[in-house]
C-alpha cells in the first residue's frame, strides 16, 4: 500500500552502520512489509557515520522504491540508540518501530508488534527473543548483563533484554523528549510507563559484515544503563565502606594487641597498616563510582544534542523530495 505525504499510520525506523551488503534484502522485506500492512508504511534510514557506502546506496535505492522513505545522515557515528532517537522524532506514522538493517530480527517481527500496537489495547510491544545463533561468548555475556540489570535495576526487562520494539506516536514524542545523554533508550522506554506487550521471536545468524557491537561498546552500554537508572553502585560503595570499616576495626585490634604483646617487633608498622587498610580499600573504588555519577551530571548540564544530522531527505514512491 503506497502512501501519500502526511498520510502515514506505521514507520519503521532503520539505524544504518556497515549494513551496505544487507541493503537491497532489507528494502525487498520492506516493500512486501508495505503492501500486506494495513495502512500506509514509510521508512526512516538513520545512516550513523557508517564507514561503507551505504548512505550512497540507500539514495540509489530509494528513488525506485514502492514505498516512502525519510534518509538521515548524522555528521558522524554516534551510536544505535543515538540513531534510533532521531529516526523516532523524524517518523510521521502513528505507530513507530525500530528494525536492525542486518536482517537478524525478522521483518515478520515488526508486522506483529504493528498489529499489537493496533488492537488499541498496549502503547509499547517489545520483541523477546526465545533464542539467538550467536557466538557462545556472545550469548554468556548477555545473559550475565540482563540478569545482573533485571536483578538490580529493571525487573520488568524481559530475560534475552530488548533489541526491537514499536511504540505509539505517544510514546514516540515521550521518548525523545527525555533528553539524556550516556543513557539507555530502552531503560528510557521501560521508565516511561505505559501498556506493554512482549512478542517472542527467534534471532537469525548475521549473514553479511561484523557486528559493530563491540565489547567496549558493550561496556559502555551497561555503565550507562546502570548509572542512569539506578543508585546501586553508591549503595554498594556505603556498604563496602561500612564492612571494609568493620574489617579495619578487627584488623588493627589485631595488630595492636600483636603490638603489645611483642608480636610485632618493628616501630611503626602498626598505625602504617591501619591508614593503608583503612584509606586505600574504599578510596580508589569509591572516586570511581562518584565519579562516574559526576561526569554523566557533567555531560547532560552540556545540552549538547544526542546526535546531529548532517542531511535530510525524504523520498516518495519513485519520487524524491529533498530537505
Amino acid at each position: 500500500m503506497i502512501s501519500e505525504p502526511g498520510d502515514v499510520r506505521y514507520s519503521v525506523v532503520v539505524p544504518v552502520y556497515g549494513n551496505e551488503a544487507t541493503l537491497p534484502a532489507l528494502l525487498e522485506r520492506l516493500e512486501v512489509m508495505a503492501h500486506r500492512l494495513d495502512g500506509h508504511m514509510e521508512a526512516v534510514f538513520v545512516v550513523d557515520g557508517s564507514p561503507d557506502g551505504s548512505l550512497v546506496v540507500l539514495r540509489r535505492l530509494l528513488r525506485s522504491a514502492a514505498f516512502p522513505s525519510q534518509l538521515v545522515a548524522h555528521s558522524r557515528n554516534f551510536g544505535s540508540f543515538a540513531a534510533l532517537r532521531t529516526g523516532f522524532a523524524a517518523a510521521e506514522g502513528r505507530y513507530i518501530a525500530a528494525m536492525a538493517a542486518d536482517l537478524q530480527e525478522p521483518p515478520e517481527l515488526v508486522e506483529e508488534l504493528f498489529a499489537r500496537l493496533s488492537t488499541g489495547d498496549v502503547d509499547v510491544a517489545v520483541g523477546t527473543r526465545e533464542s539467538r545463533d550467536d557466538p557462545r561468548t556472545s550469548m554468556l555475556l548477555s545473559r550475565v548483563f540482563w540478569s545482573v540489570y533485571r536483578r538490580w535495576v529493571h525487573r520488568e526487562i524481559p530475560a534475552g533484554g530488548v533489541d526491537i520494539f514499536g511504540c505509539t506516536r505517544q510514546v514516540a514524542d515521550e521518548l525523545v523528549a527525555l533528553d539524556e545523554s550516556h543513557s539507555s533508550l530502552v531503560g528510557l522506554l521501560y521508565w516511561l510507563g505505559f501498556r506493554r506487550a512482549e512478542v517472542p521471536y527467534r534471532r537469525s545468524p548475521r549473514t553479511e559484515g561484523r557486528s559493530g557491537w563491540t565489547f567496549g561498546r558493550k561496556l559502555r552500554y551497561f555503565l550507562d544503563s546502570v548509572y542512569s537508572f539506578t543508585d546501586v553502585p553508591i549503595t554498594l560503595l556505603t556498604l563496602v565502606g561500612a564492612v571494609g570499616g568493620v574489617l579495619t576495626l578487627l584488623t588493627g585490634a589485631g595488630l595492636v594487641a600483636a603490638r603489645l604483646t611483642g608480636a610485632i617487633q618493628q616501630a611503626g608498622y602498626t598505625p602504617l597498616m591501619l591508614v593503608v587498610l583503612l584509606s586505600t580499600f574504599t578510596l580508589l573504588f569509591g572516586l570511581g563510582v562518584v565519579g562516574s555519577y559526576v561526569w554523566r551530571t557533567y555531560e547532560n548540564s552540556k545540552g549538547r544534542p544526542a546526535a546531529v544530522a548532517m542531511t535530510h531527505e525524504k523520498f516518495l514512491a519513485r519520487n524524491r523530495v529533498d530537505n
